[in-house]
């Protein structure tokens, strides 16, 4: 592997990291309604479990409010149940044309609890991102070992390594940042 490809890889990785996490973000419940909070409900669907936004429309007709509405009437039944098993902790409401869930405000309990998973995230996100580093001056370590770079070229390289991980560093503790303050927001 070329030192080009290295911190291509990186770079790369690190990349996912923060994808990874801007995802698991737009998951977490914030008091508003949002269709990316249905991404972890499944559906059985003859016979195979697909998400949610596979079978219905997925609309925000109200800022606390999500619109279901099945591409199938005989999916309703189906799509509740697996909202009720869910661990959204919200009762959907069908309606006859679709299912409504009704997002309620969430308590200053509940936005703390929320708070202290951004941040064990965004520190999950900081690790992951040191462990792409670690692993990238890994990787120019065995090139120097077989004589293929210089020892002053693998401190070069580790310095460009280490600017690339402070950079998403601080990427993921803005994102972190900005969920948490999204979450404090009544």
């Amino acid at each position: 592997m070329s030192v080009s490809e290295i911190l291509k890889e990186a770079e790369q990785k690190m990349k996912g990291a923060i994808d990874a996490m801007t995802h698991d973000f737009s998951s977490y419940r914030t008091g508003r309604a949002s269709p990316a909070v249905l991404d972890r409900v499944h559906v059985l669907y003859y016979g195979n479990e697909v998400p949610m936004n596979q079978v219905a429309n997925i609309s925000v007709p109200e800022p606390r409010q999500l619109l279901i509405q099945p591409w199938e009437k005989s999916m309703t039944p189906v799509i509740e149940k697996a909202i009720m098993k869910s661990d959204l902790g919200i009762n959907p409401v069908n309606d006859g044309t679709g299912i409504r869930l009704n997002f309620p405000q969430m308590t200053e309990d509940r936005r703390k609890d929320m708070v202290k998973q951004v941040h064990a995230r965004t520190e999950n996100g900081r690790v992951s991102i040191r462990n792409v580093r670690r692993e990238a001056i890994d990787h120019l370590k065995a090139l120097e070992k077989k004589k293929e770079i210089t020892e002053d070229d693998v401190k070069g390289y580790e310095t460009k390594i280490q600017k690339l991980t402070d950079q998403f560093i601080a990427q993921a503790d803005d994102l972190g940042k900005k969920k948490e303050a999204e979450l404090m927001q009544v």
